[in-house]
């Protein structure tokens, strides 16, 4: 029996349950059973080199025994600030199987947004790329880290990659980074070298104790730690397989194209990946034709991405000469997946491409269309097994009628725990026990939901969260500017991109150019303005509060404008 306030179990295919019991395990536990049951079966593959199950687990457990001998404890941060490679990977399970939470950390950052995650987070250890290392530096004196860990990607190529890599890396980007080791520095390949593969013994409970804090942003305020427990994880990995569920274990192939320090591509990608046995190929940065040539070389079967990718991917002139038969499913996710996107790639592919809906407070997934099953145009799924969803009126404040518009609000046992050290802000985004997404949508009288904007201001371009407050802080910085203020506009490639308007102080000048030099000083180059917009003035309500609404309703009517010219 169906119950009223859950319609959407009815479009389940037949295979997939409406509920799911969950292991009581904290997270770790899956690598450990995978190296059983999957030991000589290849884990992952990067470039080349291979690591089986059994050689991963060691590593992992030597991590873990190398970190403890640091003295870091069950509770203490470790930040892992890396690409992908195999070290993500050997760090992230080294760092719960003795109970640290890990901290991801974007290697894209600037030293002001390091800064703020290392020193919220309180993170004792970092692990992060050469690449990075003289920005963890700059902002080291400022925070509680007591050890830097240190890898190249050069650290698990094959031979004669290893050697080539320096030189390439030298040639392309004019980067050699020199890195004086010492006591707490530590070159990670010598730290992991002298590790011990003995069983690494700590007790967790995985519905309280932490596995992880993932920073996300906020329009209000800086980027909170979202605080998610190893059954959080565990739980939204199972969902997924359950969803999932033509997936062979130990069989399949899994593009990791995705950065791992990404909720999406950590919990679909390499927590699924060991969950189900199967071998992760990664890629440390998505490249067009790395990745055709890989799907065809690797014979894929699994590709989770962003819309951008297939976007790109979709539109290289030369993809006709890639066989990409070998994909069977991709779920994209981090932006909204347009329909035509879909088509094209399903056409060429043969694979079924599908969109998830969740946020990192919800480990991310919490709502997706059927993957052999109805898909409604538009509409971005039905809620997981165990997962409720509902529309909140802006009204009433109580559940909306069918059809009505009002804020996405999730329940489920992969909902977050709160926001770290940050009790009043959690305490805003809970209702009773459902959390309140800040999107806007409606949901079908089949229970399928639809977005239709969102309350916050946050803009996705690429997949990355943007969040336009963070950005005009840093343009009030300027000393031409006495107005600013971002919004989110129309991109075909990124989904969306950041637009800037600006109104100057009197007398002064500046331009375009001089704005993109002085934000690719204080931010990620993914949160830079890509367009600027000199105003007099801006639109203010009679309190002189900025009418950003207007703004992004002015950009709507000219794409739509330019798409009626165009056509």
């Amino acid at each position: 029996m169906i119950p009223e306030d859950k319609i959407w179990l009815k479009h389940y295919p037949e295979e997939i349950p409406h509920t799911i019991s969950y292991e009581d395990k904290a997270l770790h536990e899956y690598l450990k059973q995978a190296a059983s049951r999957y030991a000589k079966t290849s884990a992952l593959h990067f470039l080349g080199k291979e690591l089986t199950y059994e050689e991963l687990y060691d590593q992992a457990k030597q991590f873990a025994n190398q970190l403890q001998s640091l003295g870091v404890k069950k509770g203490d941060r470790v930040a892992i600030m890396l690409a992908n490679c195999p070290q993500s990977v050997i760090s992230y399970y080294g760092a719960l199987m003795i109970g640290a939470i890990v901290v991801q950390t974007n290697p894209l950052y600037v030293e002001r947004e390091l800064e703020h995650q290392l020193v919220d987070s309180g993170a004792k250890v970092i692990i992060c790329l050469d690449l990075v290392f003289p920005r963890v530096q700059a902002v080291r004196s400022k925070t509680s880290l007591e050890h830097v860990i240190v890898t190249s990607i050069k650290d698990y190529l094959p031979f004669p990659k290893n050697l080539l890599y320096p030189l390439v890396q030298k040639k392309k980007m004019g980067i050699k980074v020199e890195v004086e080791y010492d006591k707490n520095t530590l070159a990670f390949k010598d730290f992991l070298g002298k590790g011990s593969t003995k069983e690494v013994q700590v007790d967790i409970n995985p519905k309280e104790d932490l596995a992880l804090l993932q920073y996300t942003g906020g329009t209000t305020g800086p980027a909170k730690g979202v605080m998610l427990t190893h059954a959080n994880l565990v739980i939204n990995t199972s969902q997924c397989m359950a969803w999932m569920y033509k997936m062979r274990p130990g069989q399949e192939k899994m593009l990791a194209a995705l950065p791992f320090f990404h909720v999406y591509g950590m919990t679909i990608i390499m927590n699924f990946s060991i969950m189900g046995g199967l071998t992760t190929v990664i890629l440390p940065k998505f490249e067009v034709k790395g990745v055709l040539k890989t799907i065809q070389k690797q014979k894929v079967t699994l590709f989770p991405g962003a819309p951008t990718m297939y976007v790109a991917l979709i539109n290289d002139p030369d993809i006709q000469k890639y066989d990409l038969s070998s994909i069977e499913t991709c779920l994209s996710g981090a932006a909204p997946l347009p329909l035509e996107v879909q088509q094209k790639f399903e056409k060429l592919s043969g694979g079924k491409l599908v969109e998830g809906y969740g946020l990192t407070e919800t480990s991310p997934v919490a709502i997706s269309n059927p993957i052999w099953g109805e898909r409604r145009t538009g509409s971005i799924g039905v809620p997981w097994p165990d997962t409720d969803a509902a529309i909140i009126s802006a009204e009433t404040g109580e559940k909306a009628d069918i059809g009505e518009v009002g804020e996405i609000a999730i329940r489920g046992p992969q909902v977050m725990k709160g926001y770290w050290n940050r009790p009043e802000e959690t305490a805003k985004v809970f209702k009773d026990d459902w959390f309140l997404t800040g999107d806007m949508g409606y949901m079908d009288d089949d229970g399928y939901f639809y977005i239709v904007d969102r309350k916050k201001d946050m803009i996705i371009a690429g997949g990355f969260n943007i969040y336009p407050r963070e950005i005009e802080e840093v343009l009030y910085e300027h000393d031409a500017i006495q107005e600013a203020v971002t919004i989110g506009v129309a991109d075909e490639y990124r989904g969306e991109t950041v637009k800037a308007f600006i109104v100057l102080k009197q007398g002064k000048s500046v331009t375009e150019e001089e704005l993109d030099q002085f934000c690719r000083k204080h931010l990620a180059a993914f949160k830079v303005p890509k367009l600027y917009e000199f105003r007099e003035e801006l639109p203010k309500t009679l309190v002189g509060k900025i009418l950003r609404r207007v703004l992004v309703e002015e950009e709507k009517e000219k794409h739509e404008e330019n798409k009626v010219s165009n056509q």
